[in-house]
């Protein structure tokens, strides 16, 4: 009896498992049902979509390219309708940029994160200072700056964000004018020399290398052919305001006589003032203590053109670059025509570093008919003569070799640069420092 008992009981058992496990299958089933009807559902979506797309594509009109030799549509601009295509090369013109493109894009965007890996895992104090954003514009898109400063807000913590400063540097776009009456912005008509003054009056600029930098490269720039003679003004007052006996070293930067050079710099009397009254350090101050690097080419004597009295319409040119051999060529007065004759001897053509580690490039006699133009540290290294005697208004005569820099007509009557016997030619250099 118990054993049937017992028996009776492990069927009921087995018949309560088998319909537990009955009931799970069912349930997997349903489970496994509703998941396939998802991804039916799901497919059929995307065969829709990819349907709707090619009859979009099928009822898309192909639009005519109106720019085909625009930088802007090389790679970018495919499907703007020719409406579009004109507004977006108008403002491409403007501002030298896809400013169409800009305008369209969030300002807050996300942009990927350029900087050294190191970068993310360094550690700064909580209690740092206030700071100030100094946005410096001229003539950019609006939404530009608007994104530049939505960057700024999203990026600084604000406890530490002061205030932003919007300075337009002389803009003549009357778009930003306009609708800027919502910010605080200065409106500024010469450009401040901004480092130096921060270093000469107590402040100090400081290089973070975990900063995010980014620049936008202009295909063309438009606001340049205007401002050369602005730009020159500029300089010429911060070297007249801060720059004390080294100020002439902006009329050698942008190749302009010491005196008459025809630019009104106007009255500075009041900068001179305020650099007064905030105990400003001298310039030499900045020379020795910030920038002992900077060479302030003390021995410079004369630059610019270097011309033969022989024939004043040619002058003196570094010649085909890469190459080491300069020529004669018709004067236009632009960087491959500038000299440079120091108190040492050395002659500089094509240009001038002001770096005490870069090296200028050199005119030398090599023991050939034809001058050299090498690296001065190069030079110095092969053993060249680099160093000639030379007076305003007379001849440039190699102190080694006793050699002359002369002219002489070419082949095809050219006229060409050469080295030869003194036969009494004489050079004149169009702007002198120093009576040398």
């Amino acid at each position: 009896m118990a054993a049937g008992m017992l028996y009776i009981t492990s069927i009921k058992r087995e018949v309560h498992s088998h319909g537990e496990r009955l009931q799970r299958a069912r349930q997997n089933d349903s489970i496994r049902g509703q998941d396939m009807f998802k991804r039916l559902e799901k497919i059929e979506k995307l065969e829709g979509q990819a349907v709707k797309a090619i009859e979009v594509k099928k009822e898309r009109k192909v639009v005519k390219k109106l720019y085909p030799n625009s930088a802007l549509f090389t790679s970018w601009g495919d499907e703007l309708s020719e409406e579009e295509q004109k507004e977006a090369e108008e403002l491409f013109q403007m501002y030298g940029y896809n400013a169409f493109l800009s305008d369209r894009l969030p300002l807050n965007r996300e942009i990927p994160d350029t900087r050294d890996p190191k970068c993310a895992n360094h550690q700064y104090p909580h209690d740092l200072p206030t700071i100030s954003v100094v946005l410096i514009y001229l003539d950019e898109a609006l939404s530009i700056i608007k994104r530049a400063v939505r960057s700024i807000t999203d990026n600084t913590p604000q406890r530490l964000l002061k205030d932003i400063i919007l300075v337009d540097d002389h803009s003549s776009n009357e778009d930003l004018k306009a609708k800027w009456n919502t910010y605080i912005f200065f409106i500024h008509e010469e450009r401040p020399g901004l480092v130096k003054r921060v270093w000469l009056c107590g402040g100090s600029v400081e290089v973070i290398p975990c900063s995010k930098i980014a620049h936008i490269e202009r295909a063309h720039k438009p606001y340049l052919p205007d401002l050369s003679i602005t730009m020159k003004r500029n300089a010429l007052r911060v070297a007249e305001v801060w720059m004390d006996e080294y100020k002439h070293n902006v009329n050698i930067a942008w190749n302009l006589p010491m005196k008459d050079h025809g630019i009104d710099i106007g009255d500075v009397s009041e900068r001179k003032k305020l650099r007064k009254s905030l105990n400003c350090k001298p310039f030499q101050w900045y020379l020795d203590n910030v920038y002992p690097m900077l060479d302030p080419l003390g021995d410079l004597l004369g630059y610019g053109a270097l011309i033969n009295d022989l024939k004043t319409d040619l002058c003196i040119d570094q010649g085909p670059v890469p190459g080491n051999t300069p020529i004669l060529y018709e004067c236009h007065y632009f960087g491959p025509q500038n000299c440079y004759y120091r108190a040492s001897g050395e002659i500089y053509i094509g240009g001038i570093k002001s770096h005490k580690y870069n090296s200028n490039r050199c005119l030398m006699d090599i023991g050939t008919r034809t001058p050299g133009l090498y690296e001065c540290k190069e030079a110095k290294q092969k053993g060249f003569h680099m160093l000639w005697e030379f007076q305003q208004g007379k001849a440039i005569q190699n102190r080694q070799t006793k050699r002359c820099l002369e002219i002489a007509p070419g082949e095809d009557t050219y006229y060409q640069l050469i080295i030869q016997e003194c036969s009494g030619q004489h050079w004149k250099i169009r702007n002198v420092i120093k009576d040398f």
